[in-house]
């Protein structure tokens, strides 16, 4: 458990597990959404690489024919490997957008969750005045908003 969750007084255990639990999906949301963000960029360098070449080694030399630009095309071995690798970046794109999507539906779920259900959490007078101190804390540090269950 992370050591400000720990050190949280007014809350019991099963509170700073569920604060605990609600950090751990923040960070996995944060981690696919850089993965995401650099597999973007990757796909539009490969597919800027694969075009320039395409252009430099069979557009501009064989423009003349369609017929001898899709033959020189599938001559050269160059066009199908970096075809492949820029598909293959594109589908890894997509797939990190679905997990990425899949980690903020379980961060909100669960976000929404503890919101919902905070009046359970801080039960006694005490903690449920000082709550927030805990939303506060959660905002600052990992950038979790507690206070409302809108985005």
């Amino acid at each position: 458990m992370d050591s400000p969750i720990l050190l949280l007084e007014n809350t019991d255990q099963a509170t700073k597990q569920a604060l605990e639990n609600v950090r751990k999906r923040k960070e996995k949301f944060d981690r696919f959404k850089k993965r995401h963000i650099w597999s973007i960029w990757g796909t539009i360098i490969m597919a800027s690489i694969f075009f320039a070449y395409l252009y430099i080694t069979v557009a501009s030399i064989y423009s003349y024919s369609f017929a001898a630009m899709f033959s020189a095309f599938v001559n050269d071995s160059n066009n199908l490997t970096l075809l492949v690798f820029t598909v293959g970046m594109y589908g890894m794109m997509n797939l990190l957008k679905e997990k990425k999507d899949k980690a903020e539906k379980e961060f909100h779920e669960l976000r929404c969750e503890i919101v919902d259900r905070s009046k359970d959490y801080w039960k006694k007078e005490e903690e449920w005045k000082n709550r927030h101190l805990v939303f506060e804390m959660m905002k600052n540090k990992y950038d979790i908003n507690l206070y409302h269950e809108k985005k």
